[in-house]
């Protein structure tokens, strides 16, 4: 999710201009036009942008896996994830985050794992692991007493971010451990900050489509540099954060290829893009002649009074 720039013609419509806080033509792109989770219907004319039930869902969570798991995995291990742990993975996804927290538990802790999609999480159903289908912005939280509430890559796409923080809070014991991480595309809007040649440029102007979809479905670009304030204002004691960026990786070349092949449809449709450019930048992406990055993945971190 992420990133921006160039203007060719015909395309006029992906180049709008970001107000002071990063946000898509001047609109906060943190207030969406209608409720609902992110993933189901958008004031942009459709359901979740990026659907675990497509054939690159699987394309991306390996890449979301090899990106980012390193960093989660440090942080669980600093807020002392171990044995008989009750844990609750939101919007899981995949099921790598969901295994490596079954494993550090054991059969005397409980890892439950809710998505509004539980396709690619339901084969990591079995003790400890529980998976239920769970909307984290309109439905009360899948029980109370946990001593870890994990999300990552999902409230920015959550319209009711207000509602499902508090959700998450109210799930943990006193003492125990919220662990937020997500994506900041406003806050580096490129694919490619090197923008040295034409495929440099056609990469940015697209990935500013991909940005103008997420904003139209109720994403909010600049939401992760707000997670520690918000953690504070929600009561929460002894914040931190830190952020991952990747600044080039074949993980994020299989990343971009995953997500522009699930996304063209939507790309040509709404007039951002035209079939052959986005067969252009597939083939740039494919030779591996551009350094590809990512958005920056903030985790802020906090405790329970």
């Amino acid at each position: 999710m992420t990133h921006s720039d160039g203007h060719p013609d015909g395309h006029s419509g992906a180049d709008t201009d970001q107000d002071k806080d990063g946000n898509e033509g001047g609109r906060d792109a943190g207030q969406p036009e209608s409720r609902g989770e992110g993933r189901r219907e958008g004031p942009g004319g459709g359901r979740y942008l990026l659907e675990n039930r497509q054939t690159e869902a699987g394309e991306r969570f390996d890449a979301f896996a090899t990106l980012f798991d390193p960093t989660t995995f440090r942080h669980f291990e600093g807020l002392g994830v171990g044995p008989g742990w009750r844990c609750w993975e939101v919007g899981a996804g995949g099921t790598s985050v969901v295994s490596w927290l079954a494993e550090r538990v054991g059969l005397t802790g409980t890892v439950v794992a809710t998505d509004i999609d539980t396709s690619l999480v339901a084969k990591a159903a079995r003790p400890p692991v529980e998976v239920r289908m769970h909307d984290v912005g309109a439905e009360e939280p899948p029980g109370e007493g946990f001593d870890l509430v994990h999300a990552r890559l999902v409230l920015v796409h959550v319209p009711d971010r207000e509602r499902a923080l508090r959700s998450m809070i109210k799930a943990l014991r006193p003492g125990g451990r919220l662990l937020l991480e997500d994506a900041d595309p406003a806050l580096q809007p490129l694919l490619c900050p090197d923008e040295h040649g034409p495929a440099e440029e056609l990469a940015n102007r697209l990935r500013r489509g991909f940005r103008r979809l997420l904003a139209d479905r109720g994403a909010d670009l600049s939401y992760g540099r707000r997670l520690p304030r918000l953690l504070r204002e929600a009561g929460l004691g002894q914040v931190e954060a830190d952020a991952y960026f990747p600044v080039t990786s074949p993980a994020c070349t299989a990343l971009e290829s995953a997500t522009v092949r699930q996304i063209r449809t939507r790309l040509v449709t709404a007039g951002l893009a035209a079939d052959e450019e986005i067969d252009q930048h597939l083939a740039n992406v494919a030779s591996g002649t551009m350094d590809l990055t990512t958005a920056p993945m903030i985790s802020a971190w906090g405790t329970k009074p």
